[in-house]
C-alpha cells in the first residue's frame, strides 16, 4: 500500500470509513434482535455483542500496530480513543431529537455502571505508564492484566445488577420512555428473520468491520506519515475518529429503534473493552506496550475519565431541556473535548 499516492490513500481510508459506518448500521439491528432473543438485555447486549463488534476496528489496528513495533500508535488509538467515542454521545444525543436530552431518555441507571467501569480500567492502565518496562508478567503489563480482570468483573456486575435490582428509581410522570418506547405498530427489521440468519448478518457485518479497519489503519498510518502527524496524536485524534464510525453508526440505528439503553452501552461498552487490547497489545509486542504512552495519551486519557463521568452524572441527574438540539452534558462534553485538544500536551 506504501505505493500509492496520496489521494489513492485517502480514498482508501474513506473507503474503509463508509464500509465500517455501513456495517455499523447492520451491527446494531441484529444485536438489537439478538439480545431479544438470548435475553442478554440491553445493558449487556450492548456491553458485549456490540462493543466487541464495534471495537473491531481497534482490534485489527492494535495487533498490526503492534506487529510492526508502531506502540506509540497503538497506545495512542486505544487511551486517546475513549475520548474521541464519548464524544459520539453527542451525535446520538443530536438524533434523539429536540425535546428531551438522551441522557434524560436512556430509562436505566446501568449505564451509570458501565460508566464507572470506564473510569476504572482506564486509570488502571493510566497507571501503567509510570512503571518501569521491565515491570511485567510474561511479557505484559501488571496493569494490562488488572484491566481485563477489571473488565471481566465490572460484566458479571452490570449482569447481577440487570437481573437483581437492589434499587428501586420512580421517575416523575411524562418521563423517560421504556427500554423499547418504538412507535405503536413498528415492527423490528428483523422480526421475521430466523436468529441463525439474524446471526449470520451480524457475523458479516463484524467481518466488514475487521477488513475495514486494517485498511483504515494501514492508510491512515501512511497518511499521517506523509503529513509529519506523530503516531501517539494521529492515532488518538484522526484514526480514533475513522474506528468511531461503527459506533456512530449503531449508535445511530439504536436510537431509531428507540433503544437508547442499547445505544449508551455501545459506547460505553466500547470504551472499556477496547482498553482491555492493550494486554493483545502487550502479549504481540513482547512488552508492556503502555510504558510507549506519550504525555498526550496520559492527557487524552484523563480527558476522556473526566468526559466519561460528565456522561454518567447527567444520566443521573436527568436534564430535561435541550440547547440547540443538545442537552446540557452533551455541550458540556464538547466544551471538555475542545479544551483537552487545545492544551494538547505536544
Amino acid at each position: 500500500m506504501g505505493a500509492l499516492s496520496t489521494p489513492l490513500l485517502v480514498v482508501v481510508f474513506l473507503a474503509g470509513g463508509a464500509a465500517t459506518w455501513a456495517a455499523g448500521v447492520f451491527l446494531s439491528k441484529t444485536t438489537d434482535a439478538l439480545d431479544n432473543r438470548f435475553g442478554l438485555g440491553e445493558a449487556l447486549g450492548g456491553l458485549i455483542l456490540l462493543a466487541i463488534a464495534g471495537t473491531l476496528p481497534e482490534i485489527a489496528i492494535t495487533v498490526s500496530a503492534a506487529r510492526a513495533g508502531h506502540l506509540d500508535l497503538a497506545v495512542g488509538n486505544l487511551i486517546g480513543g475513549v475520548a474521541v467515542q464519548t464524544l459520539v454521545l453527542v451525535v446520538l444525543d443530536l438524533a434523539s431529537g429536540p425535546e428531551r436530552p438522551l441522557s434524560y431518555l436512556v430509562g436505566s441507571l446501568l449505564p451509570v455502571i458501565e460508566a464507572l467501569i470506564v473510569m476504572v480500567v482506564l486509570g488502571t492502565a493510566l497507571g501503567g505508564a509510570v512503571l518501569a518496562p521491565s515491570t511485567n508478567v510474561l511479557g505484559a503489563s501488571p496493569t494490562s492484566i488488572a484491566a481485563v480482570v477489571l473488565w471481566l468483573v465490572g460484566v458479571w456486575v452490570v449482569n447481577r445488577a440487570r437481573l437483581h435490582a437492589q434499587w428501586r428509581v420512580e421517575t416523575p410522570p411524562g418521563g423517560r420512555p421504556g427500554r423499547r418506547h418504538r412507535r405503536q405498530g413498528d415492527e423490528h427489521p428483523y422480526a421475521r428473520a430466523s436468529t441463525l440468519v439474524v446471526l449470520a448478518v451480524f457475523l458479516a457485518a463484524a467481518a466488514v468491520t475487521l477488513v475495514a479497519g486494517v485498511l483504515l489503519q494501514d492508510s491512515g498510518s501512511l497518511l499521517a506519515a506523509r503529513a509529519h502527524m506523530t503516531g501517539a496524536v494521529f492515532g488518538a485524534t484522526v484514526l480514533a475518529f475513522a474506528t468511531a464510525l461503527p459506533e456512530i453508526s449503531s449508535g445511530i440505528a439504536a436510537v431509531r429503534l428507540g433503544d437508547m439503553q442499547l445505544a449508551v452501552g455501545d459506547i460505553l461498552g466500547g470504551n472499556s473493552f477496547q482498553i482491555t487490547l492493550l494486554l493483545v497489545a502487550d502479549l504481540i509486542a513482547g512488552t508492556p506496550v503502555i510504558v510507549a504512552a506519550h504525555h498526550s495519551d496520559v492527557w487524552l486519557g484523563a480527558a476522556g475519565m473526566l468526559m466519561t463521568g460528565i456522561a454518567a452524572m447527567a444520566i443521573i441527574a436527568r436534564p430535561q431541556r435541550t440547547y440547540l438540539w443538545l442537552g446540557i452534558d452533551s455541550l458540556a462534553l464538547v466544551a471538555a473535548y475542545a479544551v483537552a485538544i487545545a492544551l494538547l500536551p505536544k
